[in-house]
């Protein structure tokens, strides 16, 4: 027989964490965080009911007409704000009249999850998030002395950011997250922080907190933490290197030691699938008009973009989209910091899934710069130049919707379209290069 699961009283927590407050929040289609504040007093309703939200009102193909969206707290992802403790985030569930809606990017990954359990395997992921401190107004680097033309790991521009670096990473710590590594990044005023891979799904939930735990705490600073793309055209855009794995118990599937890049024959179908699918990925993991500057960009200060252009991989080369450092890993280096968290997991899954069920071949691995050679590559294809092509991408790719659904692929499209429209619809191909939110 088996055995209930008991879920655990919110109310209880917060009587014995101190907690006051708890951020119901839910992330809608273009990544947007949204919340609502419950004192701990109305948290047993809520943990029981959801809070109900107006999903016109955040980005979802939903009409001023339509039901609440009910936000269901997730209470395995209570996290109690380590800058302001009497505070509780949950990750939430988007259900409408008790059912769970396809819309939700965090219903989406979920079902990309249970796709690949079974098929017989999980998924393991890490992000490598990147982003910028900019002075409060948003106009520039936050330090006038972090000016190198090859400011990569410059300890002494780390430094002058210790305080804000290390409260964050503290704060990981102190979450269990596991942050193994902090760094001064490419672009003058840039930052990675590293924590240690998990579930996809815990993985994803993460980012959403890291991201706004990011902000939160350079605002406390006076600064503004940014992950924009490309904010700076001079300058190395933001990435969101994502790291992905398949297991099955303690072994990981993709793992072949005989192998040349340590794949198995299934890591290989699923690099192809990320291949076959590259340009329609784009509107999921380079999902604004800025985002296009950092995929398409020519040489910055530092002397490169390490950003791909081209759909290729290769073994350890940060030159190429893919990259296979060995033991039957991946690295996707095509998403940037706008990503949507769980859009990013889901639609890589969703498309190396694809690549594994149809056996789908990547060709042969590539073992040059692409920087300085890449032009001689004949039979590679390219990134979309925009957003709007790779939402046209998108929308021809029958096989992500199926595998997706139809009912998160078209609301994410019509949504996406729209704000292509309003931001450089109108704009010529010359305007549209000179402007850095188009």
């Amino acid at each position: 027989m088996a055995q209930s699961t008991v879920v655990p009283d919110l109310a209880a927590i917060a009587a014995e964490k101190g907690i006051r407050f708890f951020l119901i929040s839910f992330t809608d289609l273009f990544g947007a965080q949204r919340a609502k504040l419950v004192p701990a007093a109305a948290i047993t309703g809520m943990q029981k009911n959801g809070a109900g939200f107006a999903g016109f009102a955040a980005n979802f193909v939903l009409s001023p007409a339509d039901p609440d969206l009910v936000a269901v707290p997730d209470v395995s992802t209570l996290i109690q704000l380590p800058w302001k403790p009497e505070v509780g985030w949950l990750a939430s569930d988007l259900k409408m009249h008790g059912t769970l809606i396809e819309q939700g990017p965090r219903n989406t990954l979920k079902r990309m999850v249970e796709r690949a359990n079974a098929a017989g395997f999980s998924v393991k992921t890490g992000v490598e998030c990147e982003f910028f401190l900019l002075t409060p107004d948003g106009r520039e680097i936050s330090d006038g002395h972090d000016d190198a033309s090859k400011p990569c790991y410059d300890a002494s521009a780390l430094m002058r950011r210790y305080d804000i670096i290390a409260e964050i990473c503290d704060a990981m710590q102190s979450l269990g997250w596991e942050p193994y590594q902090n760094d001064h990044e490419d672009a003058n005023g840039q930052f990675e922080m590293n924590w240690i891979f998990d579930d996809a799904l815990v993985t994803a939930d993460r980012h959403v907190f890291f991201k706004f735990m990011a902000r939160s705490i350079a605002e406390k600073h006076g600064l503004r933490a940014t992950f924009m793309p490309k904010p700076f055209m001079h300058l190395t855009g933001t990435g969101c290197h994502a790291h992905i794995s398949l297991w099955n118990g303690d072994k990981n599937v993709c793992f072949d030691a005989k192998d040349a890049l340590g794949l198995s024959q299934r890591g290989y179908h699923f690099v192809g699938g990320l291949i076959h699918h590259a340009d329609a990925l784009c509107a999921f993991l380079n999902p604004t008009v800025n985002s296009y500057k950092r995929i398409n960009a020519p040489r910055t200060v530092s002397g490169a973009t390490w950003s791909p252009n081209s759909v290729t991989y290769s073994g350890d080369n940060r030159t190429h989209m893919i990259r296979v450092p060995g033991k039957g890993r991946f690295e996707m280096r095509l998403p940037d910091g706008a990503a949507n968290p769980y859009l990013l997991q889901a639609s890589i899954l969703a498309a190396g899934l694809d690549g594994i069920e149809r056996k789908i071949d990547p060709g042969k691995p590539l073992d040059i710069n692409m920087y300085t050679e890449g032009h001689k590559v004949k039979n590679a294809k390219k990134l979309p130049l925009n957003l709007l092509d790779a939402l046209r991408a998108l929308e021809a790719d029958d096989d992500l919707r199926e595998i997706m659904g139809a009912d998160v692929i078209n609301p994410y499209l019509q949504l996406k379209t729209a704000e292509w429209n309003a931001h450089c619809g109108h704009l010529s191909e010359w305007e549209r290069a000179a402007t850095i939110d188009c």
